[in-house]
């Protein structure tokens, strides 16, 4: 099937290969995870000095920290000496520095170099040059966000951009007050599953009504199949009878004060390439960040975000987390179903989008530019 084929409401996929390739998968690592500014660690995470996490950035290990003077830093998580991984654990608390557990050369929590075997007999080591190699970092909704590139793009482009042309406004997702939010609840989800069919799977809700009943009593024009997403500035307006974002349709907790009145009782979703999404209601937000670990497999750290004072209350979220958390099940279920369906001779050239996810093929192009691999179907 070439894309000259295809009747006017059809437009083509990518082909199969893009989601089952390991070159593919090597290339998008490369060009797109190493490239671009990545979401990694809620900030308040990182509760003091020393703190520390570690994460899966394309094909590095980025070890993110809370420094001295309270910012954060960030750098790739391997020893200056003979490269042994610095940081093992996933995270914790260090009192003052860092040890390679090898041959014990020891780095401040500013990555420079404070202390070796014998390091005073090699007194032309500088400390900084021979310290652990930095990692851009930014700050933006309470969030911390790393870019490996020497020279990282804009952000303000590439990250508050793509929030603001999703919304329609730079300072709409202001009234959400993201930043001083407290964590209700955090599942971690590991979907075998290409990255990019998640992505995709957000931004469309062709299938909304097939497999998410609870989300469509509450948004009910979902049912008939357009995403959030498809129109700037759009938000999906809850049903007359939801009286708040839960599973059953019940109330909600408290809504946050600077929500306006034209975003109460809706729903808006924003995509923000390549590994986040957000998730924006009147009471809470949630956001998704995407670790791909290989072409079929990806990690996928899902939180919910209230006022403080509901999470320090210890007050019951479960319906509240309970809505999108089986829209997470449904829609990763189904991923995980196309997933082995992409190495099939059926869709070696790829599948059609529909015009309600006509959108999605911005995003391929978008993938294929970054990747270089454009090419006729």
């Amino acid at each position: 099937m070439s894309i000259t084929s295809l009747p006017p409401s059809l437009i083509s996929t990518l082909p199969g290969d893009y989601y089952t390739d390991p070159q593919i998968f090597e290339r998008e690592q490369e060009r797109i995870f190493e490239s671009m500014w990545f979401c990694v660690s809620r900030a308040s995470d990182l509760t003091k000095p020393g703190s520390f996490r570690t994460y899966r950035v394309g094909r590095e290990s980025v070890l993110v920290a809370r420094s001295r003077d309270g910012s954060v830093r960030a750098f790739l998580n391997i020893c200056r000496h003979r490269g042994a991984k610095l940081c093992t654990e996933e995270s914790g608390e260090v009192r003052r520095n860092f040890q390679c557990p090898y041959h014990a050369w020891t780095y401040g929590l500013d990555g420079k170099l404070i202390a070796a075997p014998n390091l005073t007999s090699m007194p032309d080591i500088d400390r900084t040059e021979y310290g652990l190699v930095s990692v851009h970092v930014r700050e933006w909704l309470g969030y911390v966000w790393v870019c490996l590139a020497e020279q990282p793009p804009s952000f303000e482009d590439e990250v508050i951009g793509a929030v603001s042309e999703r919304l329609g406004a730079a300072d709409a997702i202001e009234s959400y007050a993201i930043e001083d939010l407290g964590l209700g609840k955090r599942i971690t989800y590991d979907v075998r599953a290409n990255w990019k069919l998640i992505i995709e799977n957000f931004m469309e809700c062709y299938h909304c009504a097939t497999i998410h009943p609870e989300l469509t009593e509450v948004l009910p024009e979902f049912k008939d199949g357009l995403a959030a997403q498809y129109f700037v500035g759009h938000g999906a307006e809850f049903a007359e009878e939801a009286r708040g974002f839960t599973v059953d349709g019940s109330e909600g907790l408290d809504r946050i004060p600077s929500v306006t009145e034209e975003q109460d009782r809706r729903y808006y979703a924003i995509t923000v390439r390549p590994q986040v999404f957000i998730n924006l209601v009147p009471d809470h937000v949630i956001l998704h960040r995407m670790y791909p670990i290989s072409h079929d497999r990806t990690i996928v750290e899902c939180d919910w975000l209230y006022l403080p004072h509901v999470v320090g209350s210890g007050t019951d979220v479960e319906r509240s987390v309970e809505l999108f958390h089986r829209v997470n099940q449904q829609d990763f279920d189904a991923c995980e179903r196309t997933q082995p369906a992409m190495s099939s001779r059926a869709y070696a050239k790829g599948g059609v989008l529909v015009p309600s996810e006509h959108h999605i093929g911005e995003f391929h192009a978008w993938l294929q530019a970054r990747l270089g691999t454009q090419r006729a179907n």
